[in-house]
């Protein structure tokens, strides 16, 4: 078998058209031409001797070997980032405070944490789960260095938008597909107001014209995977974080009415943080771009501008 030595850069305008999904989005952000990055993914396959992209409609996906390149590429390309952030700020120091929703606690903070502790033992770390309102008040204030959240509708100065993750109705593992009672109330569970997704939920199913009762308020996210599981009521999330004792389900096959999607962004205190938040702000946003669903990381729309 032939060795092959692949391109990080080559490998880097993949994982980013991936992660944006736009390679015309990942050309912008890389301060590269759209030609120069067709070019790169041309050069990908020919390396690969293998399709990474299938037609799919008017679009592109990935193929069976790009989903495994597309894996790897990552893995490559952080090993190379930590490597060169470790040798060239072996010296960082400092001290960040960076706060997450409940969501992303075990789905992206320990990769971050780790990643960011071998290549810089030196800095502290303050993390904080928090609630979006919370979150928010805490980079206004100052007491916030970076914070991963949804977006509630409240505009913060120095935001980058992450994606746009479409929300799920969430009941009990055990008992996902069962058609809802129309002649009851639907059971809801939710976090303590105030609470976007709880509003969003009650508002959904007002429009629809159905009736519904809070079967079961909690001020923690454990609390709703509890009671969901254990049969309380549906609740709304997005598919990040969702334990083995809950699942989404169909909504046409429920009776549920269809959900929007939720905008998840990155807020910085400062425009321009110094290199131990930077730093720690661009692991941050790999970790959280990965912990997304496939479909919202990359889309068949967003493939078009490579055909």
């Amino acid at each position: 078998m032939r060795r092959v030595t692949f391109d990080l850069d080559v490998l880097r305008s993949f994982v980013t058209g991936m992660e944006l999904g736009s390679f015309a989005k990942a050309a912008d952000r890389l301060g590269r031409s759209t030609s120069a990055v067709s070019a790169q993914l041309k050069k990908l396959e020919e390396q690969a001797a293998t399709p990474i992209f299938r037609k799919l409609g008017r679009g592109l996906a990935l193929t069976e070997a790009g989903e495994t390149m597309l894996g790897y590429a990552r893995r490559l390309i952080e090993l190379n980032d930590d490597a060169a952030s470790a040798i060239h700020d072996v010296e960082l120091e400092g001290w960040v405070r960076l706060g997450l929703q409940e969501d992303f606690g075990e789905a992206v903070l320990p990769d971050v944490l780790g990643r960011f502790a071998r290549a810089h033992p030196k800095v502290k770390i303050e993390a904080r789960i928090a609630r979006n309102y919370e979150l928010a008040e805490r980079i206004m204030s100052g007491n916030l260095d970076i914070a991963l959240a949804w977006h509630s509708g409240e505009t913060l100065p120095y935001s980058e938008h992450v994606a746009d993750v479409q929300m799920r109705w969430i009941g009990p593992a055990k008992r996902i597909e069962t058609s809802l009672r129309h002649s009851e109330p639907l059971p809801l569970v939710a976090l303590e107001a105030p609470c976007l997704l709880r509003t969003v939920a009650t508002e959904t199913l007002d429009r629809a014209g159905l009736s519904w009762r809070m079967a079961f308020s909690s001020p923690s996210l454990g609390g709703i995977w509890a009671a969901v599981a254990a049969g309380l009521g549906l609740t709304i999330r997005t598919d990040i974080g969702l334990p083995a004792s809950v699942s989404a389900m169909t909504p046409e096959i429920a009776g549920l009415p269809a959900l929007p999607k939720m905008a998840l962004f990155l807020h910085r205190k400062d425009a321009e943080p110094e290199p131990v938040v930077a730093r720690l702000a661009e692991i941050l946003l790999q970790a959280a771009r990965q912990a997304l669903p496939e479909n919202t990381r990359a889309n068949d729309h967003g493939l078009r501008d490579v055909a």
